[in-house]
């Protein structure tokens, strides 16, 4: 006879516990940055989560459809072009690009974020599949935002018309300078709100320096 797994009770101040899916998250998340992707067993997470093996792959229908569930729990959810208001002019476009900026930083260099990124690193060559989720995921999705927010300048004439998808490369390389590979080395400390700001801010102006008003 299986052995029921115990749940987990409510807090004492009344807040409900998590559900067994939370609970699979959290110990797939727990495991994975521990033990690795392939160091970790859905057995192993299903123990930690206190659930049976098969309510866990009710819920997730293979490792790593766990592994980019955690990915799509933890990674951030970054502001799209639609999020934005339009811009009307060359300041308003700075703003936007600001505003981006921050809040992409200030979600990515959260310490569980860091964390995928470092299993994604140690697990490059036993299981791509981790990369190759965090890229789709994470990489191509905030890439495809920011290039939506520069095809509409090139539109708008804001700026000169390019490829939208080599602007975004561009504005991420002088948002992030050589602060990730301090947080994936762990030789730097997480940004706070204003140091956050300042890359933001500088990245914008640095772009739009570099991508005058095609009248200019």
């Amino acid at each position: 006879m299986t052995k029921r797994q115990s749940s987990p009770r409510a807090e004492p101040d009344g807040t409900p516990p998590p559900s067994p899916r939370e609970r699979v998250l959290g110990a797939a998340f727990d495991a994975f940055t521990q033990n690795g992707y392939a160091g970790t067993s859905t057995l192993a997470v299903a123990t930690r989560a206190k659930v049976s093996k098969r309510e866990l792959y009710a819920h997730f229908g293979s490792k790593q459809a766990l592994l980019v569930a955690c990915i799509d729990a933890r990674l951030p959810q970054i502001l799209s072009a639609a999020d934005l208001p339009v811009p009307r002019d060359r300041d308003e476009l700075a703003a936007a690009l600001t505003t981006f900026g921050v809040r992409f930083l200030h979600e990515t260099c959260h310490t569980s974020v860091i964390a995928l990124f470092r299993v994604a690193v140690a697990e490059a060559e036993r299981s791509p599949e981790v990369a190759q989720a965090l890229d789709t995921e994470a990489r191509q999705a905030t890439r495809a935002a920011l290039g939506a927010i520069f095809r509409r300048a090139g539109t708008d004439g804001l700026i000169a018309s390019a490829n939208p998808a080599a602007m975004a490369e561009q504005f991420f390389a002088l948002l992030w300078g050589d602060l990730m590979v301090g947080l994936l080395l762990g030789v730097a400390a997480p940004p706070g709100r204003a140091e956050i700001e300042r890359h933001a801010s500088g990245a914008s102006a640095a772009f739009l320096t570099l991508h005058p008003s095609p009248a200019t």
